[in-house]
């Protein structure tokens, strides 16, 4: 009988054990789940599932051979200052996970379509006022970013008759209902022609900071912007200063440079923002299983880990 891997869970904002026991539980022929701080045994174990880490609790495990993310982002696990330099880490791929975004995205850019936002601002007025309707066809969707969420978000759009432009680091082939750009030109064809702008990016030295000031400037006038890529993608003082000029007619939130958004922060009462609390898609806790068991394996017949995360590139 093989002996399960011992897997440590390492969280200084979420209650692991509470969301992810009943799951565990079924790969425990795999993996042996203990919590932090291990008191005895800390030398055995081999795998660590983590969301926002205690900085030195790496540190506690010397023996650790890979640690796993809780999502498709991995962004909380690199932020780490703790975090060994070599240390294997895995993110969850999800297919059902991109599907939860595209309803996300969805949802925004038909709410940008149909006027929703302006419908709410009469219903609070009383004001019966028709807005008439646009076809999606004369909605042009800028999707930054072209992973497994980007292709999923442009297919359903593009299914929808919406224009999808979508924008990468290196170049795709053609493709149906989507018309792909990269690079710096790409860029500055997108921006222009972009009624709804979607920031589906992972956060690399190169996109941090992304959407500023020059980049809302040359996006085409009262566009919407659907950030759910990461919270340091986003010049905060830029979003709100573009919001308040006009250049962007509204801007729909979900991910955030400190979580959970503070109270007194400025978005929360801003009329012209939508925020939503880090929520447009969550891995099932079933993908999180499975993500861990398929580590174990790799790990126990010394083949090359799933998913692994080429930190170069940061995802």
């Amino acid at each position: 009988m093989t002996t399960p891997l011992r897997c440590v869970l390492l969280s200084e904002t979420l209650d692991l054990a509470r969301l992810f026991g009943p799951v565990l539980s079924e790969i425990a022929d795999a993996v042996e789940v203990v919590t932090h701080p291990v008191r005895e045994g800390a030398e055995a174990v081999r795998l660590a599932l983590a969301w926002f880490p205690p900085a030195d609790a790496f540190s506690r495990y010397p023996n650790l051979e890979a640690v796993c993310s809780i999502a498709a982002g991995v962004d909380s696990l690199l932020a780490c200052p703790g975090l060994p330099p070599d240390l294997p880490i895995v993110r969850v791929v999800d297919p059902e996970q991109a599907r939860a975004m595209s309803c996300f995205v969805l949802w925004h850019v038909i709410g940008h379509q149909r006027r929703f936002r302006t419908y709410a601002e009469n219903q609070a007025r009383a004001v019966w006022m028709p807005l008439g309707q646009q076809a999606a066809g004369e909605i042009t969707v800028g999707l930054l970013g072209y992973g497994r969420m980007g292709a999923q978000v442009a297919a359903d759009l593009a299914a929808l008759g919406f224009k999808v432009l979508a924008w990468s680091r290196s170049e795709r082939p053609p493709e149906a209902g989507v018309a792909h750009l990269h690079g710096a030109d790409g860029l500055a064809a997108l921006l222009p022609r972009t009624d709804v702008l979607v920031n589906l990016l992972p956060l690399t030295p190169e996109t941090r900071g992304i959407l500023n000031a020059a980049l809302f400037r040359r996006l085409k006038p009262g566009a919407t912007l659907v950030q759910v890529g990461r919270g340091d993608h986003l010049v905060e003082a830029d979003l709100l200063a573009a919001l308040d000029e006009g250049t962007l007619g509204a801007a729909a939130l979900d991910v955030f440079a400190v979580e959970p958004l503070p109270a007194a922060h400025p978005f929360w009462r801003h009329p012209r923002i939508v925020i939503t609390p880090h929520e447009a898609c969550d891995a099932s806790p079933q993908a999180v299983a499975a993500m861990l068991r398929a580590t174990a394996e790799a790990l126990r017949m010394g083949a090359p880990i799933p998913h692994a995360v080429d930190r170069r590139r940061g995802y």
